[in-house]
């Protein structure tokens, strides 16, 4: 049994959940600070962790289910549960069902407009696997989709959705979709190949990395616009400067002759950042609360 659960997590990429997470309680936070003046209640912070166990569970569930045909032609993918056949596909099927129980169980404890929003939310899980296969603005796509984790955890601890909101909602998502774009570029040829969409299939490795660069610059914009619309201050900024670093960072260390560091970027840098800023933010709010 521990085994088969192993496999599933390993499916689910578990520890990748540290991605979006973060965000996720940032925006409980911004939320709550923003709309009460206080932090938000650790019932909150429970059934959001939950939503968010269910939501990504579903999401990584269902795109493996989806692509596990052009994951076992891929020898990047071809090792991962299904096509190696350590998981069965009507296994994953039943892990979906219940991820999907989890989120709808959560949302309907938060708040009516948590529940209200669910058909959003799961358009978007299922949505994003099928859109490689007809518009190479997929990337942007999984930004939207990863980008309810923040919206989410907004909306859980206030019911509604403001400008604010948005603005954070299409920071992550460009930040997401620009982390999206680097990373495809190792499928590139096995994209082309078996006609897959993406940016770097259609402009190019070296044109995909540019524009990854001006996702990632909208992304800075729209953390320079939180810092005055939720009205934060010093440690925000301090956190903001070092989330800039670590995106500086990010595309210094790939090219379009050299991708061997690819997987840092995508992994150790994205992961750090998003909890950089998580935690920065949080400081910034409990000195304020405390003052």
């Amino acid at each position: 049994m521990f085994k088969k659960i192993s496999i599933f997590l390993q499916m689910i990429k578990f520890e990748h959940t540290l991605f979006a997470l973060p965000f996720a309680f940032m925006g409980a936070l911004l939320g709550s600070m923003v709309m009460s003046g206080s932090l938000p209640s650790w019932r909150d912070i429970g059934w959001i962790i939950i939503a968010m166990f269910g939501a990504r569970s579903a999401a990584m569930g269902l795109n493996r289910l989806i692509d596990r045909v052009s994951d076992a032609k891929n020898p990047r993918t071809a090792g991962r549960a299904i096509p190696a056949g350590l998981l069965k596909a009507g296994e994953v099927i039943v892990f979906v069902a219940i991820s999907f129980f989890l989120l709808f169980w959560a949302a309907f404890k938060l708040n009516p407009l948590s529940a209200k929003l669910l058909p959003i939310a799961v358009f978007l899980l299922v949505f994003y696997s099928f859109t490689k296969r007809f518009t190479w603005a997929c990337h942007l796509i999984l930004g939207l989709t990863i980008a309810l984790a923040p919206l989410g955890g907004w909306v859980a601890v206030t019911g509604k959705v403001d400008w604010t909101a948005m603005v954070f909602y299409f920071t992550i998502m460009f930040w997401t979709a620009g982390f999206d774009v680097i990373y495809s570029c190792q499928d590139v040829e096995f994209d082309k190949k078996e006609g897959l969409h993406s940016i770097p299939v259609r402009f190019g490795v070296a044109g995909a990395l540019k524009i990854a660069k001006v996702f990632h610059v909208l992304t800075g914009i729209g953390f320079i616009s939180l810092l005055f619309m939720a009205h934060l201050s010093w440690w925000y900024i301090a956190g903001m400067l070092i989330a800039y670093i670590i995106l500086f960072y990010e595309h210094h260390i790939v090219s379009p002759n050299d991708l061997s560091r690819l997987q840092t970027a995508f992994f150790t840098m994205n992961g750090v950042l998003s909890i950089v800023v998580f935690s920065f933010t949080l400081i910034d709010l409990v000195v304020q609360t405390n003052k």
